[in-house]
């Protein structure tokens, strides 16, 4: 039986078990990455799509996605790669694009606006393994490297990754603990110190999607928006009022369609609340 680091499940399989994430399994003896390099989507998108509003603005970014993700977001916009039942058949289906390969097509893309690979649409991090290999070329090649993630992620997982990473969008779903443990399956204590530590690599954004009757409170939104405006560089310098938050809109989708759209108001008061402590403050979805 081996234990899996990457998140607070801590995994304990047996030889050929696969984790709660479905990103990972036992082979001898050693956990590791069961969707390594197997690609599920690959775009060129704009960089403000990933979203990241403040890092190389109006450039391109080759985006990247596996399956398999350790939560179980209701509402994920994604569930046909991250956690439903459907995600599965990607173990045999997704295309093996090496980290050598995804390299060069980024390179090839330069010349379309292409700054780098941001690793997303899935969870990356239970993939990591991957994004270490392909971030070492992508640095090699001169580019970028982008993480859009949930955060709930060991801060040893963080450590290795930080030298290669050049920006972050991390979720920020919400500010209880009882949101993060009986809606989406998370921890909240867990993607807080990946927050803490990631502002002290690289640049960062923030995204938090306004889930009406969970998160929605201008009283959370403060308590939230504090706790980023007291967030700390390397130096111990407070820097965290301007790590911009994407406020988004929700709407019905996958397995929470029992409450309607997120109140277009309601997200440009939580903007406003948030902009009492925060420089950078962006409403999506609207």
């Amino acid at each position: 039986m081996a234990e899996c680091s990457v998140c607070f499940r801590h995994c304990k399989l047996e030889e050929g078990q696969i984790g709660f994430c479905r990103g990972r399994i036992c082979v001898d003896g050693v956990v590791r990455a069961r969707n390594y390099g197997k690609v599920t989507s690959l775009a060129l998108d704009p960089i403000e799509k990933k979203p990241l509003a403040r890092f190389y603005p109006g450039s391109r970014i080759l985006s990247v996605g596996s399956f398999g993700c350790n939560l179980r977001c209701p509402f994920c916009q994604n569930h046909e790669i991250s956690w439903s039942k459907e995600a599965e058949r990607f173990n045999e289906e997704a295309e093996y694009i090496s980290p050598e390969e995804l390299a060069a097509t980024a390179v090839y893309y330069q010349n379309k606006g292409n700054i780098g690979v941001a690793f997303t649409y899935n969870e990356p991090l239970i993939g990591y393994e991957y994004i270490l290999d392909t971030a070492k070329l992508i640095h090699e090649a001169g580019m970028k490297n982008a993480l859009v993630t949930n955060g709930t992620a060991d801060l040893s997982i963080l450590e290795q990754l930080a030298p290669y990473i050049d920006a972050m969008n991390i979720d920020l779903k919400g500010f209880t603990d009882r949101y993060y443990r009986e809606v989406l399956g998370g921890d909240l204590k867990m993607v807080l110190a990946f927050i803490r530590r990631a502002v002290q690599s690289c640049h960062v954004e923030l995204t938090t999607l306004i889930i009406p009757g969970e998160n929605d409170s201008e009283d959370k939104m403060r308590a939230m928006c504090q706790w980023i405006a007291g967030l700390q560089n390397a130096n111990g310098e407070t820097i965290g009022q301007n790590v911009p938050l994407h406020i988004s809109r929700f709407f019905p989708r996958f397995n929470m369609t029992d409450r309607g759209p997120t109140d277009v108001a309601l997200i440009y008061r939580l903007a406003d609340v948030a902009r009492d402590y925060l420089k950078c403050v962006y409403t999506g979805n609207c």
